[in-house]
């Protein structure tokens, strides 16, 4: 029996957040293989976090430097291990390697942290993200957990290139496995609201996330008043879970900028609106929001880091923008002329059907994974750099853990 443990940092919620769906088309992705599915964290679960169990899942709370883990993971002995983000590898990955050596240890990047965490400098200290400093404590770390698992999901061709470019990290210990989407049939698309039957502008993400609040506050301060000068009957709706008190106060119905907080249905709020605007100055991976819109038929006015890793190189679109004028001007254009809307539509169902069909990536995915577990003393082998850093003079992280863990018993005697 094939057995894959998934150590979550947080539960997953795919109703708020990129992350959330990622996962779970990774865990349709394992049951499809006939995996059976265990998945545990150290976060409580939220209101929003996804029912696990009605897919057949089993969920465990596990804890931070406690022994517990072990005694949890010896006699479950995965197959496969898969890690929510390098953070979660280096609290457990030395734990599973020690408690379950032969388990596959897979390591989901969601994107890549230190990348993000760098544009994000930049951007603060006005610095263009394509000059920002890639050398960090960060990088250091997550590389590290790169360099010890066996196999790394990155979701960007972008990040993939970066990656082996500028770190010369293996090709073969990282794999390109982008969002999973059915694309929509010809009678879902015809069946969409039409370019006369949607109206006004709106904007979704997560607003915990700082790239989608600086494109909330990008919009409110420079890009909505200049759109709302030369379409004053238009509103911007602006959804998303988490908004703090200062992105409450930018509802204003006289301005037509409305906060709405958290939306059930993404697909609802998208088929009303006749633009998605995200405006976004850093960040990495792909972008859900995007990728969503045009599952719906809604097309998006975005800019450089938004439509990164999205697009064919050869069907660049003109909806993708950096400066605060020509994002207006693109936005304005796409919402007065419908030819030109429904070019960029076909466009987006074009990306989402030769770039992100489930179908074409999983049979891959599966056959990878197979081919690794028949082979992975070989692989580890060919990759000895990572069982250097697994030796016990570099694990720092392990013996942080193991001294808060006697630190805890002393204290509880």
């Amino acid at each position: 029996m094939k057995t894959l443990l998934i150590i979550g940092h947080t539960f997953p919620e795919p109703s708020t957040t990129a992350a959330g769906t990622r996962m779970m088309q990774l865990v349709d992705l394992f049951l499809k293989a006939d995996y059976t599915i265990t998945f545990a964290s150290t976060a409580l679960r939220s209101e929003r976090a996804a029912d696990l169990d009605l897919f057949g899942i089993k969920s465990v709370g596990i804890q931070l430097n406690d022994p517990s883990f072990d005694r949890f993971i010896t006699p479950l002995s995965p197959t496969v291990v898969v890690f929510d983000r390098y953070i979660t590898e280096e609290q457990f990955g030395w734990r599973v390697a020690e408690a379950c050596p032969l388990a596959l240890r897979i390591l989901d990047t969601e994107d890549l942290h230190f990348l993000r965490k760098a544009r994000q400098t930049a951007y603060e200290e006005k610095i263009a993200v394509q000059q920002a400093y890639l050398f960090t404590e960060t990088a250091k770390r997550e590389l590290a957990s790169i360099l010890r698992c066996d196999l790394s999901l990155i979701i960007s061709e972008v990040e993939i290139s970066l990656l082996q470019s500028v770190f010369s990290i293996p090709k073969t210990l990282l794999y390109y496995l982008p969002f999973l989407i059915d694309p929509p049939s010809e009678t879902r698309i015809k069946s969409l609201p039409r370019f006369a039957d949607r109206k006004d502008f709106m904007t979704i993400g997560n607003l915990l996330h700082a790239p989608n609040k600086e494109a909330v506050k990008e919009l409110k301060h420079t890009i909505w008043p200049k759109i709302r000068q030369r379409l004053p009957q238009t509103q911007i709706h602006v959804y998303g879970a988490y908004a703090n008190p200062e992105l409450q106060t930018f509802h204003n119905e006289r301005e037509g900028f409305i906060i709405h907080g958290w939306a059930p249905s993404v697909e609802e709020v998208m088929h009303k609106a006749r633009i998605c605007l995200a405006p976004l100055y850093f960040g990495a991976g792909l972008k859900g929001k995007i990728v969503d819109a045009m599952q719906y038929g809604l097309p998006v006015v975005t800019t450089a880091i938004g439509a990164e890793g999205i697009y064919n190189e050869d069907r660049s679109p003109t909806n993708v923008q950096d400066s605060v004028d020509d994002f207006v001007a693109a936005s304005v254009e796409l919402y007065t002329q419908e030819n030109k809307w429904l070019e960029l539509q076909q466009n987006g169902f074009h990306t989402i059907a030769t770039r992100f069909r489930k179908e074409d990536h999983s049979e891959k995915f599966t056959k990878r994974l197979r081919l690794l577990l028949q082979q992975l003393k070989e692989h580890r082998n060919k990759h000895f750099i990572g069982q250097i850093l697994q030796h016990h003079s570099l694990q720092s992280t392990k013996y942080l853990s193991k001294w808060i863990e006697v630190k805890n018993n002393l204290t509880g005697l």
